[in-house]
């Protein structure tokens, strides 16, 4: 996910403009992406994720834009929506209700690794003690409100790697530690 330094996904308003992050951050990006077998994703997520499918201009923007648009397109990709009627990109998998018995089935037997994207489909994977591991782009932008990437609960975090990008923006991957 990309956050502002406050921990938000989106501003009051919905924006999120600010993030933007530089090539060399989305080197690091597609190299974590590179052993992730199923994206999951809410509806606002998965709308937002799906103009690397469909819009070739977002992919054409750069190399490192390109070789996410072509993991994006190449891996599975499950949302969970009551609203949506269908999905309009490839290897998409339309599931009404986020069961968190399914997903523990998922981690167990797929070979690859799954991600959870969206602070919404996010906060039910944390509440379930789903994730396993937390990568977040830090923007250095504090927009003071808005939609909230962190879950409203105490999370024990070991970081596992943390680089700095020109224009100030922080790659951090943490280990979730159970109690």
């Amino acid at each position: 996910m990309i956050i502002s330094l406050d921990g938000y996904v989106a501003d009051a308003n919905g924006n999120f403009d600010w993030a933007q992050p530089t090539e060399d951050a989305l080197t690091v990006t597609n190299d974590e992406m590179s052993n992730v077998g199923t994206f999951l994703y809410g509806r606002r997520m998965y709308e937002m994720m799906a103009v690397w499918e469909t819009d070739p201009e977002v992919a054409a923007q750069s190399p490192e834009s390109a070789r996410f648009a072509e993991t994006w397109c190449a891996t599975d990709k499950i949302v969970y929506s009551r609203q949506l009627e269908s999905t309009h990109t490839a290897r998409t998998e339309l599931v009404r209700e986020f069961d968190p018995a399914e997903v523990t089935a998922l981690k167990d037997t797929r070979e690859h690794d799954l991600t959870v994207d969206g602070s919404t489909l996010a906060a039910e994977a944390f509440r379930h003690d789903l994730i396993d591991q937390i990568m977040v782009l830090v923007c250095p932008v504090t927009v003071g409100f808005g939609l909230a990437f962190w879950p409203k609960q105490r999370l024990n975090l070991e970081l596992r790697q943390m680089r700095s990008f020109r224009g100030g923006v922080v790659y951090l991957s943490y280990d979730l530690l159970r109690h």
